[in-house]
């Protein structure tokens, strides 16, 4: 759905993006991270044709963003870290010219606002002036004026700066819910609500692509292993000893008893072997439920620092 290849773009003698290529699926959700001056928001600029490239080439759809730009710009739904509001102009009205200005038809207008409205749920404080409304609710307006003309891409800057837990919440379910129609690019500095949320992330630093992967992918591709944690019913030695005769298992260690009967373990496996199923067999068989089995993966935060830590000390 987007192609972005080899783009460039200067200012001088500063280079803010560099030799970019990427591509993004219909119906993916990709994680756009990158440190602050990464150069996230230039590229961003420059797939909605805000910003041209000095080389390089961009396409949505099929459509080139230089031969194309109306083709291009009637496909994409961008909102900004800094949503572009009209403070005196009621939601309604606000989102009614937003829908006019993208070319939907005047027959459709009413139903395709109350449609984002209604998506953002927003629709309380319809007859509000923007000005008014706490900054939340103007992150949700923002987001209501990307999704009001329906396209199929959507990029989102910081979509949730400003909202409380609940709405962030709700705001996550629904850029997941967008996924299965959309095609969406998510900026956050919020790692774990790109974890919670996008199928693939992709981060820059100084305008170069550092890794394009899943983050389960990236963590173990960094860490060099797969690891579990267990919660185990069962005497600490006997557990320890059947799970070190599993095949591939490289690694036990003991994390001690947090539950009376029970041990917490720390279990490492090359990052090419799924051992669940047979560690689940060997305890099971040897009399010692599972009451607990989670991922020791690296997060998304120990990702990032880590890739953007070792690109620093190559450099």
């Amino acid at each position: 759905m987007i192609q972005v290849e080899n783009v460039s773009k200067r200012y001088g003698q500063r280079t803010a993006v560099d030799k970019l290529t990427f591509t993004v699926n219909q119906g993916e959700i990709l994680g756009f991270l990158g440190p602050n001056g990464a150069g996230k928001s230039t590229t961003m600029n420059i797939i909605t044709g805000y910003l041209s490239a000095t080389e390089g080439s961009v396409k949505v759809d099929g459509h080139d963003i230089l031969e194309e730009p109306h083709e291009v710009k009637q496909r994409i739904g961008y909102m900004p870290e800094l949503p572009p509001l009209y403070p005196d102009m009621t939601v309604q009205e606000y989102l009614a010219f937003a829908a006019e200005i993208k070319g939907v038809a005047r027959a459709s207008r009413a139903k395709a606002v109350d449609r984002s409205m209604e998506m953002l749920q927003i629709t309380d404080v319809r007859g509000r002036l923007v000005k008014n409304l706490s900054k939340g609710y103007k992150q949700r307006v923002g987001v209501a004026q990307a999704l009001v003309a329906n396209p199929p891409v959507l990029i989102l800057d910081e979509p949730t700066i400003g909202l409380d837990p609940q709405q962030i919440i709700e705001t996550r379910a629904l850029i997941r819910s967008l996924g299965r129609e959309h095609t969406v690019i998510l900026s956050s500095h919020i790692l774990p609500e790109i974890a919670a949320v996008c199928d693939r992330v992709l981060i820059i630093n100084r305008g170069r692509i550092v890794a394009s992967d899943t983050t389960a992918n990236l963590s173990r591709g960094l860490s060099g292993e797969s690891r579990l944690a267990l919660r185990v019913a069962g005497p600490e030695a006997e557990v320890l000893e059947r799970l070190r005769g599993v095949a591939n298992v490289h690694k036990v260690e003991s994390l001690g008893s947090r539950e009376a009967g029970t041990v917490d373990v720390s279990v490492e496996a090359p990052p090419a072997h799924d051992i669940r199923r047979p560690i689940f067999e060997a305890l099971a068989k040897a009399g010692h439920p599972i009451l607990s089995m989670r991922s020791q993966d690296l997060t998304l935060e120990e990702i990032f620092l880590n890739l953007i830590t070792r690109e620093r000390e190559d450099d």
